[in-house]
């Protein structure tokens, strides 16, 4: 087997979106992943697309966009870059935020996934049960699971479930009003008398990543509409990361590293630990102009039905290439967070990237223009506000101890929600 042999780092100084090589590796040294997990644990598990990735991706995209769009984003490609990584370090303080990230398609039957609801509130309608409590104190299941509601009623149930569930989604609290429960029950002529309610989804357990898009791309139109600054760079910034997951084929299946396949450590591996050892030096950045999208809904469902069709071959090369390859030379020491570990030497990372047809590299690319674009598709969307004259927000005291407290709870290394194992 011919291994290409890649030469060490060097540091670049073109700002061009085809050779950047931004400041973040020289604030933010690239951190190691080890894929021999159970010998030397991290003390945190890597982030996707590691920071690296996705601070990388957020900037590249902030320098397509056209004269129109640059002259906001342009001087606060700093702001974009930073948070770029807000929605993982949001993984170690809500339990709400790591199924935003994924998608498990393989839950859901064969592609093309034709049952599988495109829209937000119909998945939700067909994942979640209302269950209520009587006078006696007992619980009982009202409507979804095992107790769908007859067609007639379809309508006007998702009217309700709109108002009362959906919109309280990302609240921690999942009772319901008891008053519009029984309201709406009164109407469909049901004899019970709730004292109290609540609902239980079911959606999150396999994630919600195209669905949190389709959201995410209103507000950001609106935020644009609005010609409100923080919130588009917040949103802006956040959006980029989401992006970015879904053209990462292992967020798109259950088997998201590799422990249902004896290959403990492969997310890590593809998305983080190849990208910082050749993406500064072997990765072509131009990617053209952003692209206006028709119906984003749509689109942010095609990426990550591409991005599965690759699960099979990001397991099956590597899972060949431990076979083929020389043992002696796939794990070696390296240093991580002053913690020596194992993780996949320079050349066996240069050879599966090889086997793979340099396939990490496109999704990267294919990354940075999905967000540039759908930034740009917002802002016409809106109307094409004017964004010359938008002051660069500064962050007020709130949102200053709101950010201690968010990195306080990152550093304390405690994620909630599925592990993925970087």
């Amino acid at each position: 087997m011919h291994i290409r042999r890649l030469p060490p780092q060097t540091p670049q100084t073109s700002q061009t979106p085809q050779t950047l090589q931004t400041q973040d590796r020289r604030l933010n040294p690239p951190v190691r992943e080890t894929h021999a997990r159970r010998l030397n644990p991290p003390v945190r598990q890597q982030p996707d697309w590691g920071f690296f990735a996705h601070k990388r991706i957020n900037r590249l995209a902030t320098l397509t966009l056209p004269p129109e769009m640059m002259v906001f984003f342009k001087p606060n490609i700093d702001y974009l870059t930073d948070h770029a990584v807000d929605p993982d370090m949001r993984r170690y303080a809500s339990k709400h935020e790591g199924p935003r990230h994924y998608i498990d398609l393989d839950n859901y039957g064969e592609p093309p996934y034709d049952q599988l609801p495109r829209q937000w509130v119909d998945a939700m309608l067909s994942h979640t049960e209302i269950w209520m409590v009587n006078a006696a104190g007992d619980t009982s299941l009202l409507i979804g699971g095992k107790k769908p509601l007859q067609p007639v009623w379809q309508r006007d149930y998702k009217f309700w479930f709109s108002r009362q569930v959906l919109a309280r989604f990302y609240e921690d609290d999942e009772t319901i009003s008891v008053d519009s429960l029984q309201t709406f029950l009164d109407f469909m002529g049901r004899k019970e008398k709730p004292v109290a309610a609540f609902y239980r989804e079911h959606l999150s357990e396999h994630g919600v990543l195209p669905w949190n898009l389709q959201r995410m791309q209103r507000q950001l139109t609106e935020a644009f509409r609005q010609r409100d600054s923080r919130r588009i760079l917040k949103l802006a910034a956040d959006m980029g990361h989401y992006i970015g997951d879904a053209h990462v084929p292992l967020h798109t299946t259950s088997n998201y590293n590799g422990q249902k396949t004896g290959q403990h450590g492969i997310h890590g591996f593809w998305e983080s630990r190849i990208p910082e050892l050749f993406a500064d030096d072997t990765y072509d950045y131009f990617v053209g102009k952003p692209e206006y999208v028709e119906r984003t809904e749509d689109w942010f469902w095609q990426a990550v039905f591409d991005s599965n069709k690759l699960v099979d071959s990001v397991l099956t090369f590597e899972k060949n290439l431990r076979r083929s390859f020389p043992q002696d030379r796939q794990m070696c020491p390296d240093m991580r967070l002053g913690t020596m570990v194992v993780t996949p030497c320079r050349d066996f990372a240069a050879a599966y990237q090889e086997s793979l047809n340099n396939m990490i590299e496109r999704r990267l690319r294919a990354a940075i223009h999905a967000v540039s674009s759908a930034w740009y598709t917002a802002w016409v969307d809106a109307g094409e506000p004017d964004l010359s004259k938008m002051d660069k927000p500064l962050m007020n005291e709130q949102e200053k101890k709101e950010e201690e407290e968010l990195r306080k709870t990152f550093d304390r290394g405690r994620i909630i929600g599925r592990a993925e194992d970087h």
